[in-house]
């Protein structure tokens, strides 16, 4: 309870900042990428080693790419009831199956299941979310889009040249090498930085504004988000009797609201900019009622 409190403190002092007039607008972005080109490499350089390789680590691999399947089918066939224009399809199906497990799941993770619950969030965020974002993103921007669309040797760069990737496949690379105290040190430092940092770029940055026009599928798309995926996952997992550390830690992200980073490529892509804004601000609103109500269900 202690850490959850202290989340919502950091991302209070985020929305407070912005209404100060000595924080440039480009602050929550100088912020995101602190954490992407250090907070977040050393959190995985120190907890991805740790991780004992068994059968139970596939769930966090796994649960994300079965999720993304669900939500876009669900999707598809939600917006031909509807209706839906091209671009509303386009942005349900690049935001509700792409959750934020990275810049809000791992401090949430990290804030009800502890420093033990890490390792699980970085795999289910790092091999599920980051490459679902750099793969099936891509394939919904082309589709559905406008502007210049992606090339393989582009997606295959993106996930190459992403820091927090690398330092996965580092740690993987170096899981039976002890990092000098100094280096420890230095990582540890590092990955302390991660969840104020992270807060309060989120709170920085956070909007909501709704319009009559994205009331219908921002509805349906958030409850598709919030709700319905994390209880499937869990009903997935209570079927194969799943119900150990990893499979918690991924039923929970499977909760997380709509990625940031898919919403920044949807409205860069011309994908209904007032419908974007809201899944992504009203989502994180309201991510803080539903992910406890998913950790009392675990």
């Amino acid at each position: 309870m202690e850490n959850f409190v202290l989340t919502i403190s950091f991302l209070l002092m985020g929305m407070g900042l912005r209404r100060l007039p000595n924080f440039p607008k480009d602050t929550a972005q100088v912020l995101n990428l602190f954490a992407i080109y250090l907070s977040l490499p050393a959190l995985v350089l120190l907890k991805v080693p740790a991780l004992h390789f068994s059968a139970d680590i596939l769930v966090p691999v796994i649960m994300p790419w079965a999720m993304l399947a669900f939500s876009a089918m669900t999707i598809l066939l939600l917006a031909k009831f509807f209706r839906w224009e091209k671009e509303v399809v386009g942005v349900l199906l690049l935001l509700i199956p792409l959750g934020n497990t990275s810049f809000l799941g791992i401090p949430m993770v990290q804030a009800f299941f502890g420093e033990s619950g890490i390792p699980y969030a970085v795999l289910y965020d790092q091999l599920g979310s980051f490459l679902a974002l750099a793969t099936y993103g891509a394939v919904v921007l082309a589709l559905y889009g406008s502007g210049s669309k992606p090339t393989l040797n582009s997606v295959v760069t993106r996930i190459v040249s992403f820091p927090p990737f690398i330092a996965l496949m580092l740690a993987l690379a170096c899981r039976t090498l002890i990092f000098p105290a100094p280096l420890t040190a230095l990582l540890n430092t590092l990955a302390a930085t991660l969840v104020p940092v992270v807060m309060v770029a989120v709170g920085f940055q956070l909007t909501l504004r709704l319009s009559p026009e994205v009331l219908k599928p921002l509805g349906v798309g958030l409850i598709l988000k919030l709700a319905v995926a994390p209880l499937v996952a869990l009903l997935f997992c209570r079927i194969l009797g799943l119900g150990n550390l990893a499979a918690q830690v991924a039923v929970f992200e499977a909760g997380m609201p709509p990625m940031v980073s898919a919403g920044a490529l949807a409205i860069m892509a011309g994908l209904s900019p007032k419908l974007t804004a809201a899944l992504i601000g009203l989502g994180i609103i309201l991510a803080f009622v539903t992910l406890p109500l998913i950790f009392q269900l675990l």
